[in-house]
């Protein structure tokens, strides 16, 4: 038993004797992992302060943003102190050129377009001469009315030979060599002027767009004379409601450029088609009366067809000047 005893106590002492070797690696591998710095992942002051410098800035709120590019598609036009001595109704007019521009943007605007690509040029542009055609008599009458005989007559052989030759006006033969006969458009408001009376008060109707009372007086005359002088179909709405509409989706084609470039880019799109339309007026009714012969294109382009979203608009595409051409 006391040999037994002697060989457990001498195996329990060697079991527990420290490898020296073993223990002086373990402490010189805490002191190198100590010397290394902090482990991986650590924090420090310093790295705490360089994530801050370089962290992105906070996303902006999308409403901020949605309001924002709402605001830049949006016209705001202002009144500019008390109304100029020929617009009397201006801050009338304003409230009433917002609502056609916002409708344009909207619907019109997109329903045109839709129209330009849907309808082939070809068969857009015979419509919208047949349509002109049928007018002629109106420029007829007024040339002569003004005493404009040498353009009465031409506007004559224009719509002889375009109703003959052009197939009811579809294709416009006049214009083209060896007739050389350009359109051009008259009116009862270009009588009136030419007669001394002066424009009046400027306006911005819905659905006519800018205009003065005289020309919206001549405007008027002017829609009367072939329903009163030839009666059917002129005079029944199956005809006006889709030749309006027809003539007006055509102008606002013709338009559209000018009318994109007038929403997103003038300071004061009001203003801006204020003075444009009274500019042009004044160039026709001036080119009428003689005193300017150039048939030149003037430097404000208008547009001569006296409907659409903005009337006779000075946003569009113009034809000869109803003053220029040989008397």
């Amino acid at each position: 038993m006391s040999a037994l005893a002697a060989l457990l106590l001498s195996s329990a002492a060697a079991n527990t004797i420290i490898d020296p070797m073993a223990d002086g690696g373990a402490i010189a591998s805490c002191e190198q992992r100590a010397d290394s710095g902090p482990a991986a992942g650590s924090e420090t002051p310093g790295a705490s302060q360089q994530s801050l410098e370089v962290a992105p800035p906070a996303a902006p709120d999308s409403n901020e943003t949605l309001e924002a590019e709402q605001a830049a598609s949006e016209i705001v036009v202002t009144a500019r102190g008390d109304p100029p001595p020929g617009d009397p109704l201006q801050e009338i007019n304003i409230q009433s050129f917002q609502l056609a521009q916002s409708v344009d943007r909207r619907f019109v605007g997109p329903i045109a377009r839709g129209y330009q690509e849907g309808v082939p040029e070809p068969l857009r542009d015979g419509v919208g001469n047949a349509l002109r055609n049928v007018g002629e008599p109106v420029n007829f009458l007024n040339f002569l009315l003004q005493l404009k005989i040498g353009k009465a007559a031409e506007t004559v052989g224009r719509f002889a030979l375009n109703s003959t030759i052009g197939v009811a006006g579809v294709f416009d033969v006049a214009k083209k060599k060896p007739f050389n006969l350009p359109y051009r458009p008259n009116g009862f408001a270009n009588t009136l002027g030419v007669y001394g009376l002066k424009p009046g008060a400027y306006m911005y109707l819905p659905l006519i767009g800018p205009t003065t009372l005289r020309d919206m007086v001549g405007d008027g005359v002017d829609l009367l004379v072939l329903p009163a002088a030839f009666g059917k179909p002129f005079n029944r709405s199956a005809y006006a409601i889709p030749t309006t509409t027809i003539t007006k989706l055509n102008d606002r084609v013709d338009r559209d450029a000018d009318i994109r470039r007038l929403q997103l880019e003038s300071s004061d799109p009001y203003v801006e088609t204020r003075t444009l339309y009274l500019e042009m007026r004044r160039r026709d009714i001036d080119a009428l009366r003689g005193k300017s012969q150039s048939e030149a294109e003037p430097s404000v382009p208008a547009s001569t067809d006296k409907s659409g979203i903005t009337g006779r608009s000075c946003l569009g595409k113009r034809e000869a000047s109803p003053g220029g051409g040989r008397e």
